[in-house]
């Protein structure tokens, strides 16, 4: 990725610390210990093989529901039957009594969650529980649910290496894809090793802190295609519960039919921007494709960001691009003097709908 330099100490470590008085840089830079720990944490719930010919069902909103999406990338052709999430309170209409429901909740009280948990022991589907406690842990020791317990005190989607490795070896319990033990093992070592380089104390013009900068003032819309797809997705929500900014995801090839065409008009409408998320190891088509919609791009923003990710595995690219995004959010945040812990917009959401 090649990003302009800029000078100054907004985002080194003393300045960072201040903006941050509730540790979630901590959480980000995390990543890798949270890859590990969660290994053990499913080892810890005691899941017997399940029975799941029909595949798998994420039921999972937000921060907890990102997980599922990532898996799903990171599995990619090693699937061996069909995984998908669901985000509201309906499971998919094709489960069935053989299919796995993997119940994600942070908090254990997110109704739409709960609502899916229910439809699938009425159906006499097998479950698990991922989840912290509350309502949903409660019912699950109730009736007999696994719950991989997921540790307190993050933010939901501060817990993305939790979620995602515990669909992953859910899956593979229920036999729906090989476990990737050691490929998360690998990806918890990059991690960390690209925390030391694009976190505070690396270089003022480390890949986060200048793609920060760079997004200053605009509007991201973040792109990305089969691995990188779900990761555009995770950029656009830490923008949005992070830095308090609006951005949007987009997926290739399919933008290619219809977003590309509003690209040339962005300069007269806004101040917007445009990242492209890329895996090396793609279809040569579409790495075509990212370097040609980039470029059309650039007619109407002089923000273009191509990202690439690093590591040798499918698993260990995705989990780079999720915590430069992470990080990028989160620099964002110090750059606009917010708190990147506030959610309270969404907060008192979920109060006004529980008094309707």
């Amino acid at each position: 990725m090649s990003l302009q330099v800029h000078n100054g100490d907004a985002l080194g470590a003393a300045a960072v610390a201040a903006a941050d008085p509730t540790g979630q840089l901590a959480d980000i830079s995390g990543l890798g210990d949270h890859l590990r720990d969660a290994l053990w944490r499913v080892e810890s719930a005691g899941i017997r093989p399940i029975d799941a010919p029909d595949g798998a069902v994420v039921a999972g909103m937000g921060g907890s529901g990102i997980g599922g999406r990532l898996a799903i990338a990171a599995l990619g052709p090693r699937a061996r039957r069909p995984l998908a999430v669901v985000a509201g309170y309906a499971l998919a209409p094709w489960t069935t009594p053989g299919t796995l429901v993997v119940c994600s909740s942070y908090s254990g009280n997110t109704e739409e969650t709960l609502a899916c948990y229910e439809q699938a022991g009425a159906l006499g589907a097998p479950r698990v529980a991922v989840t912290t406690g509350g309502e949903l842990a409660a019912r699950a020791r109730r009736d007999g649910v696994p719950v991989i317990p997921v540790p307190g005190g993050f933010q939901p989607r501060a817990a993305v290496g939790y979620s995602l490795v515990a669909v992953l070896e859910s899956v593979a319990k229920a036999g729906g894809a090989p476990s990737l033990r050691d490929e998360v093992e690998a990806a918890a070592a990059l991690a960390e090793a690209l925390v030391r380089e694009w976190g505070p104390e690396g270089a003022a013009d480390g890949d986060a802190k200048q793609l920060a900068r760079r997004l200053a003032g605009r509007i991201a819309v973040v792109a990305g295609a089969d691995l990188t797809a779900p990761v555009a997705y995770r950029w656009k929500a830490q923008l949005n519960e992070n830095a308090k900014l609006p951005a949007f995801a987009s997926e290739l090839p399919e933008l290619d039919h219809n977003e590309l065409v509003g690209w040339p008009a962005s300069d007269e409408l806004g101040r917007f921007a445009a990242v492209f998320l890329e895996d090396p190891e793609a279809d040569e088509r579409v790495r075509a494709r990212f370097a040609l919609t980039a470029e059309i791009a650039g007619t109407g923003t002089d923000v273009v960001a191509r990202v690439t990710g690093r590591g040798e595995t499918r698993l260990e690219r995705l989990v780079s691009l999720v915590l430069l995004g992470d990080l990028v959010s989160f620099y964002a945040a110090v750059l606009r003097g917010v708190d990147p812990a506030d959610i309270e917009v969404l907060t008192r959401l979920k109060a006004a709908l529980a008094a309707s």
